[in-house]
């Protein structure tokens, strides 16, 4: 385990105010790559916090968690949580326009390598990695973790420039199977690198420890959290290579 440092940042998207959360590794070390994570429906909170010192401490990267809401934009009621997260389900240049601007505010740090940057994201947050992926954008790897599958507007042939890789509960009863085969086929149909794991008896956000309601479909998995950040660990180590 590295030792890191850790900051609130603030930053913006065409006037509006922005606040995310850095995990870099301490001791200097040059220009390292960087990871952006995004956040669930209720906004930058401890999970992806946590996996931001996660990408930093055990991995040697940047670990930027973005803020997609907005500065102090926090739901939490499930109805809130419902209702924000669909501005930007609705509105996926919304979305990526937020995306992009923590994209730049991570290029343009002295310690980033720029060339190397990855996105990935949990529940709200992997809808908006491949959603960052599907624009076109110059990354290294999408990856997305018990996230929205679905597109509004599909990917175009040769727009992903970068892997993807979808982390998903098979019995998510939020995603279904169906939304999966879709992502396949839109993945295919535009040419995309992309690889789909499916964990058995694992249901929505199980890499959060908080997630305890299998009635509504969501619950913590430790074998699936395991196995799925195993194999991050592998995906980005290539990517960076």
């Amino acid at each position: 385990m590295t030792d890191i440092v850790t900051r609130t940042i603030d930053y913006d998207c065409a006037g509006t105010p922005l606040q995310g959360y850095l995990a870099s590794p301490g001791g200097g070390g040059g220009r390292r790559p960087a990871v952006l994570l995004v956040h669930e429906w209720s906004g930058v909170g401890e999970h992806v916090c946590e996996r931001a010192r996660q990408v930093a401490g055990e991995l040697g990267y940047h670990g930027f968690a973005v803020d997609v809401y907005g500065r102090g934009i926090r739901p939490e009621s499930v109805e809130d949580c419902s209702a924000t997260m669909m501005i930007y389900v609705n509105d996926r240049e919304l979305l990526c326009r937020r995306l992009q601007a923590a994209l730049a505010w991570i290029r343009a740090q002295p310690d980033v390598d720029a060339t190397r940057i990855a996105i990935l994201g949990y529940c709200f947050g992997g809808l908006a990695a491949l959603e960052l992926a599907r624009s076109g954008a110059d990354l290294r790897l999408a990856a997305s973790f018990h996230g929205n599958l679905s597109h509004r507007v599909p990917a175009a042939s040769g727009a992903v420039r970068c892997p993807v890789v979808a982390f998903h509960g098979a019995d998510d009863p939020l995603v279904t199977q169906d939304v999966v085969a879709a992502f396949q086929r839109e993945m295919t149909d535009a040419g995309a690198d992309w690889t789909v794991v499916q964990f058995s008896g694992a249901v929505h956000s199980f890499t959060n420890r908080a997630a305890a309601d299998r009635g509504f479909g969501i619950e913590y998995h430790a074998v699936a959290d395991r196995r799925s950040f195993a194999m991050l660990v592998q995906y980005l180590a290539e990517a960076f290579d």
